[in-house]
């Protein structure tokens, strides 16, 4: 049976509208079953959460000739779980509180920022804060792959760009350019080609021409490969790195949640991910909790999280 702790988790997480600390707490629920020897209970408890993620992770169609260039689906994150410096939350809470008041500045002659340029290392919470920016606006997030965007055949890219700008004008959505290197690469680069150079030019042509409702997010893992000339059509460039120690602490508390354990000290814990990024950390996580789940545990315990932090560390010394 539910503790009154975990009654007043559940009810705080609803009303918060925080789905992965309500799962979390769930999930605890149903390890807690699982250990009274109420078996059927704790699978009907996971039937019912692998069916939830199962339907929100459903691609939404868009326009039938783009095929699967656009992965679509409903994003459940919200600013809360978006654990990353104070200036760069600052600034994504700015992007959201002029989208939802930009009638307001439009009243005024101004337009809210919706072209937004993120920059860093893998892992550091750029897909996170696109999908963080379609959960708090309520739209579809829509990942562009531009692996399947860019093909070897003269001007068949930037007609598909068309195709998606097109898209982006018709179904309001936060639509994200993941590694978007790829097409945004510097135009005088030694190894460049003329049809990517074209393809730049179709891509600079198309963003400062488009005036639709939807966000357009693009994100670079290396911020100098990219022309000059797109900074200027962005409305802001956020600048993503390692998470500090602060920020390593919260991290694993909102991952955590629900199992974190009265005896974990944190702080031995923070020295032992400086190196990591937020989705190794959170992967670590996750990992802990699976396995603590799996063994009937109800917290996780500092044995169990330091050796999945060691297993994530490990990743990095193999080629020493």
């Amino acid at each position: 049976m539910a503790t009154a702790e975990q009654i007043k988790m559940l009810i705080q997480s609803h009303f918060d509208k925080n789905d992965d600390r309500f799962k979390t707490v769930v999930l605890q629920l149903a390890a807690y079953e699982a250990k009274q020897g109420h078996t059927s209970l704790a699978r009907d408890i996971r039937a019912l959460i692998d069916k939830v993620k199962s339907e929100s992770a459903k691609v939404i169609p868009l326009n039938k000739d783009l095929g699967d260039m656009i992965s679509s689906n409903i994003s459940e994150n919200r600013l809360s779980e978006l654990v990353v410096k104070d200036d760069i939350k600052a600034r994504v809470e700015r992007i959201l509180k002029e989208f939802r008041l930009q009638d307001k500045l439009k009243k005024y002659g101004m337009s809210n920022r919706r072209k937004i340029l993120l920059a860093g290392p893998p892992g550091t919470g750029k897909t996170m804060t696109a999908s963080v920016l379609a959960g708090e606006l309520h739209l579809p997030l829509c990942t562009i792959m531009v692996d399947k965007l860019v093909t070897k055949f003269m001007g068949e890219t930037s007609a598909k760009l068309r195709q998606i700008f097109e898209t982006i004008a018709e179904s309001q959505a936060v639509y994200l350019f993941d590694e978007f290197d790829a097409i945004g690469a510097e135009r005088s680069m030694d190894n460049d080609v003329g049809e990517m150079r074209r393809v730049l030019n179709s891509f600079l042509q198309f963003i400062e021409q488009d005036h639709s409702q939807s966000v357009i997010v693009a994100a670079t893992n290396n911020l100098r490969l990219l022309d000059q000339a797109l900074f200027r059509r962005f409305d802001d460039v956020l600048h993503y790195g390692l998470p500090g120690e602060v920020e390593i602490e919260r991290l694993i508390k909102n991952r955590l949640n629900g199992f974190i354990s009265d005896k974990l000290k944190l702080k031995e814990i923070v020295k032992k991910c400086i190196s990591l990024s937020h989705a190794e950390i959170a992967r670590a996580c996750d990992d802990a909790i699976k396995e603590a789940i799996l063994n009937d545990k109800e917290t996780v315990d500092k044995e169990l999280l330091t050796l999945m932090i060691a297993e994530r560390n490990s990743v990095y010394q193999r080629g020493e």
